[in-house]
């Protein structure tokens, strides 16, 4: 094991003294020497973003236009308009004339959910199964449905109204 040793630092100390070897690990990468910067043009856009869409391994599920495709409800069965904190949940109940609605929405009137006149509308929809068929048990014909407003939203409000197909109900401020 000395000798390994021995032979090993008498060929690292001969190898250091060639000064110009290329056997020398000193020598391996030259002398630094000066050059001119190179040019860089500055970027408006962030180099970390990226400009242009590319595909992945998911972009066949990727952004699609969703059209909501619901009808309104045929009754509108109860409204109930709660205070929370920075506003207020507006929950609605209603009755679907067909089977198993899903998709349950409230959908402004209004252009973009202004009041007018003091008061907001809402129209309550369900989506349509294919297969929809028309039975007498209600229970598999009813609809929840809430959403929050703020109390920006609200400024302005003295009725909200929600309405479907065969009734309105309405809420006002006490």
């Amino acid at each position: 094991m000395r000798l390994l040793t021995t032979s090993v630092l008498i060929a690292t100390l001969g190898l250091s003294a060639c000064g110009e070897s290329r056997l020398n690990p000193v020598n391996w990468f030259g002398n630094g020497r000066s050059q001119p910067p190179a040019k860089i043009t500055p970027v408006e856009t962030n180099p970390l973003i990226p400009t242009e869409e590319r595909g992945n391994l998911f972009s066949i599920f990727g952004r699609r236009e969703v059209v909501y495709t619901g009808t309104p409800v045929d009754q509108v069965t109860e409204l109930v308009v709660e205070k929370v904190p920075g506003g207020a949940i507006v929950r609605a109940s209603g009755l679907s004339a067909y089977d198993g609605p899903f998709g349950v929405q409230l959908t402004p009137i209004n252009e973009d959910a202004e009041p007018v006149d003091g008061v907001l509308t809402y129209r309550l929809e369900a989506e349509r199964p294919r297969n929809a068929g028309r039975t007498t048990a209600s229970q598999v014909r009813v609809v929840n449905v809430a959403i929050k407003v703020t109390d920006r939203e609200l400024a302005g409000v003295r009725t909200i109204r929600v309405e479907g197909v065969r009734n309105a109900q309405t809420s006002a401020r006490r």
